[in-house]
């Protein structure tokens, strides 16, 4: 046991530690906790199941929080509970592939964040109270579920492609505006 005069070894290099704390301070500002989002990061970096408690070594947080935010990462189907032969520990491991991640996460935000205001527009528009809103506010709704279904089923088709595609159909953006512009 090391007393608190000794240095303590950091497991990250300086270029991991950024990429774990930037993508936390990321991860804050669209909503998820810092901790969740550094957790994620660094499973996601190092590529390989860790245990609990050297991922709350390693960031420097509560063993407490480590376990609330893993539990929440599971929730979100971004991290994943493994074993390790000759280990009775849980070991907690993130896909490495991007496409995948990307997939999960819009996907999850979709189900989370999307799709109840598109479930309540329709209601607000299937509601009988409906006629008695004034036409222009109607109308407003109307164009905002019209909107909405059409981002979603486009969304849907996107996540189905495969990453090349996908690829490809991103970079065509630009070209298309320029296009439609002519």
């Amino acid at each position: 046991m090391s007393s608190s005069s000794e240095p303590v070894h950091d497991p990250l290099s300086p270029l991991s530690r950024r990429f774990v704390l930037h993508w936390g301070e990321m991860g804050s500002r669209w909503g998820v906790n810092r901790t969740v989002a550094q957790i994620h990061a660094l499973l996601f970096h190092t590529g390989r199941p860790m245990h609990a408690e050297e991922i709350a070594e390693t960031l420097s947080v509560a063993r407490s929080n480590v376990s609330t935010s893993l539990r929440e990462l599971t929730n979100l189907n971004l991290v994943r509970t493994v074993h390790l032969l000759g280990d009775r520990r849980d070991h907690f491991e993130t896909s490495k592939d991007v496409w995948e991640l990307f997939r999960v996460i819009t996907r999850e935000r979709k189900s989370r964040e999307f799709d109840p205001t598109v479930a309540l527009l329709k209601d607000l528009v299937a509601d009988e109270a409906f006629a008695n809103e004034p036409a222009d506010a109607r109308a407003r709704i109307k164009e905002t579920l019209a909107l909405m279904t059409a981002l979603s089923a486009w969304g849907e088709e996107m996540l189905r492609l495969e990453p090349a595609t996908l690829m490809k159909v991103m970079k065509l953006g630009g070209k298309i505006q320029k296009l439609l512009r002519e």
